[in-house]
């Protein structure tokens, strides 16, 4: 997917959580995110969407001034869907304005700060939905390429320079010696293998042999590794090395700890 067609997903994604949650009892717990109630869940989704908007439309290098900038959201649940449509349509507008190579700040630590943003926004629509799914008791759908998109945004940040050196857990727990994860969607397009070296997790698109493969539909694969669905209730299929895989999952904890 290119940004223009990641940022329209974002307003799509963004369009079906604001329809779930308007009107909903703002104490409501998440269980996949434990410290949030269903209010801190929207405010983390609209109040990061805006932030994003400011620093892409405003082309920021640094995200101090974006994050001072921090917009709230409503207290009152009846005001949510318009708010959380603002916000998506503000990111909107804010990509169509500049470019793929736009100077903007990448916390990943590359330098494409506008591919980064979009796919990431991406990423953050569809696990937060799952998050929404699961504090109101409602089915959770999501078609199996797109599926495959929020994959690769969650494991390229997770494996990302920026979150090795700034997460010393993940970094102490996942360096290694060669050993293999093999993740593989097996209703669309997506396969990749990440390879524990000492000073880096590497990420590859590319079937291959490893030490354990995990297998299965594709929003099974993101639910699962992002810790949004038990494996136990899923319809993955894991091979070989388990425990390497229940050691990866125990460490994707980047948006369940906030």
């Amino acid at each position: 997917m290119d940004t223009s067609a990641y940022v329209q997903a974002v307003v799509e994604q963004t369009d079906t959580f604001a329809d779930w949650v308007d009107g909903k009892d703002a104490t409501a717990p998440v269980p996949t995110c434990p410290k949030w109630t269903l209010a801190d869940l929207v405010d983390h989704v609209g109040s990061t969407q805006r932030m994003v908007a400011m620093l892409v439309g405003e082309q920021l290098s640094e995200p101090d001034s974006a994050f001072a900038r921090y917009v709230p959201a409503p207290a009152d649940s009846s005001q949510w869907r318009a708010w959380l449509r603002d916000g998506a349509a503000a990111a909107g507008r804010a990509f169509a304005e500049v470019g793929d190579d736009t100077p903007v700040w990448d916390p990943s630590g590359a330098a494409a700060g506008v591919p980064f943003w979009s796919r990431r926004l991406f990423g953050e629509a569809c696990v937060h939905r799952a998050d929404a799914a699961v504090a109101l008791a409602l089915p959770y759908e999501l078609a199996p390429q797109l599926a495959v998109e929020a994959t690769e945004d969650w494991l390229a940040t997770m494996t990302s320079r920026g979150y090795w050196e700034n997460r010393p857990d993940f970094a102490d727990a996942l360096r290694g010696n060669g050993q293999t994860l093999h993740f593989h969607a097996t209703d669309a397009s997506g396969e990749w293998v990440a390879r524990r070296e000492p000073d880096e997790v590497a990420l590859e698109r590319t079937h291959a042999e490893a030490d354990v493969v995990v297998s299965g539909p594709a929003t099974d694969l993101l639910l699962v590794i992002s810790r949004r669905r038990p494996l136990a209730a899923s319809s993955l299929d894991v091979q070989g090395d388990r425990a390497m895989f229940d050691l990866w999952i125990e460490h994707m904890n980047w948006v369940t700890d906030a």
